[in-house]
């Protein structure tokens, strides 16, 4: 919205700041951040208020979240995603199709994670909305994002997957880019809200992996920083950095409040929405495959549940002591603090393996 004050600008002046998609990817930063210390006590508060029994917790879970967690209120990604859309509305480019296409798919995997959220608190149960309609609607948004994105793209990489460390390599998906597209959306989010089991165990990676999938789309949205890195350029896509930017400056913000003990958990309102928008992000960079990387951690985290499942239907016996995998380590005997910042220093090994796909061609 403030971008439209640089046609106040004659080319100089303070208006012209506005140009600048760095100058407002800052501005966004700060905004999501304010309104996460500003309004991050206020709405615990309140949730505190509705939710008299806070987060229903898994009776099959670690004994020691039935002891320390219960009690705690969940849907705190009301926060996050508060902060991170009135911060992307404020300094994004609001004739931007790529801003409109990932807060589509946020907005809307939102609103899902906050239904399922709703259930469990009111029926105080650990089980909210059907596992099937979830996932049904997941596939319905990715798919209108994937074709989204794929309207939106230059001609030459409309339905067409990009491969790193391969300069110019494409693979020429055609129409089935829209079912890859949902492929990578609904994974992410799905990856991600498996993840959010632990005090910040989750916010941590997931503004790691966009401040990473941030850097990549401001690259990526440069005719000269992709002539130089010999990757593909996607005109548009810079602007997604101030979407970014807002993300992580409205995860700071709720990480003050997530840090152990955790004041309020995410939900899967903030988890399935965040996991989404990563997707998406991906998806419109045409970096689906270093999403893969950048977010490793997220990937181990749902194969390991996969592999449990799969593993003790066949034999009745079980890989992990528990998963999703991070529950594995708690049972191990790891305390929490451990497992989450061990976790975290992995996403950012990883982040870097992914930023390192840009250069080497």
């Amino acid at each position: 919205m403030l971008y439209f004050l640089s046609d106040l600008s004659d080319g100089g002046g303070v208006f012209n700041l506005f140009r600048y998609i760095t100058m407002r990817s800052g501005g966004a930063f700060f905004t999501a951040l304010l309104f996460g210390f500003l309004f991050g006590r206020p709405l615990i508060n309140l949730l505190k208020r509705k939710q008299s029994n806070g987060q229903p917790i898994r009776s099959d879970g670690p004994e020691s979240h039935i002891l320390d967690k219960a009690g705690t209120p969940t849907m705190g990604g009301v926060l996050i995603l508060g902060s991170l859309i009135v911060s992307t509305l404020i300094w994004a480019r609001l004739d931007n199709t790529y801003i409109w296409m990932i807060l589509f798919v946020t907005v809307s995997f939102g609103l899902v994670g906050f239904a399922d959220d709703y259930a469990k608190v009111s029926r105080n149960n650990s089980k909210g909305v059907s596992s099937r309609v979830r996932f049904a609607i997941g596939l319905l948004v990715a798919a209108i994002a994937g074709y989204w994105a794929m309207q939106a793209h230059p001609a030459a990489l409309a339905g067409q997957l990009a491969l790193p460390v391969f300069k110019d390599a494409l693979i020429n998906l055609g129409i089935f880019f829209v079912p890859f597209s949902m492929l990578v959306i609904v994974g992410s989010a799905n990856a991600v809200n498996l993840t959010d089991g632990l005090d910040g165990l989750a916010i941590m990676p997931v503004m790691i992996a966009a401040g990473t999938l941030g850097v990549i789309a401001y690259a990526v949205g440069r005719t000269d920083f992709t002539e130089y890195l010999g990757v593909h350029y996607v005109e548009g896509t810079g602007e997604i950095l101030v979407f970014c930017s807002a993300l992580i400056g409205g995860g700071l913000g709720f990480l003050w409040y997530n840090a152990p003990p955790a004041a309020v958990f995410m939900g899967d309102t903030g988890s399935l929405a965040l996991g989404g928008a990563l997707g998406a992000i991906a998806v419109a960079t045409k970096h689906e495959i270093v999403l893969a990387i950048v977010g490793g951690l997220f990937v181990v985290e749902a194969l390991s549940v996969i592999i449990q499942v799969l593993y003790f239907k066949s034999t009745g016996k079980r890989v992990f002591l528990m998963a999703p995998i991070h529950h594995h380590f708690e049972k191990r005997g790891w305390a929490e603090s451990q497992i989450v910042i061990r976790f975290w220093i992995i996403s950012l090994i990883l982040a870097l393996i992914g930023l390192a796909t840009l250069k080497l061609r």
